[in-house]
């Protein structure tokens, strides 16, 4: 399992997927993370720049967290195979817990507090 995790800083989660160009990509087996690389997209491959239709550096996730998306990108996931997850937590390392967990909401809008 392919877990992305926004992250435009490179320490925290992003709370605008459409325009983030950093994420954390996790690499997960048998439930535990085995493995995490930072991916940095030139600002024309940021969901929000790029077109559905095209290529992307993120086709093959299973999964996106952010602290905030719109019903757009969620349906270009779904497109992708992915499914979008909304948190609260600001720690990458601990979203991706949670999401394995399964404390996570799935869908759009924006993170109102509660896992």
């Amino acid at each position: 399992m392919k877990i992305a995790v926004t992250s435009q800083n490179r320490r925290t989660v992003t709370s605008h997927a459409g325009r983030c160009r950093r994420f954390w990509i996790y690499a997960v087996e048998e439930g535990a993370v085995a493995g995490r690389e930072l991916l940095d997209l030139p600002r024309e491959q940021s969901f929000h720049e790029s077109r559905a239709r095209d290529p992307h550096p993120l086709d093959g996730i299973d999964a996106l967290i952010s602290q905030g998306m719109g019903e757009g990108l969620i349906r270009r996931l779904a497109g992708m195979g992915a499914r979008g997850y909304l948190t609260d937590e600001s720690d990458p390392d601990g979203a991706v817990r949670l999401l394995l967990d399964g404390l996570l909401t799935e869908g759009a809008g924006h993170a109102d507090g509660g896992h």
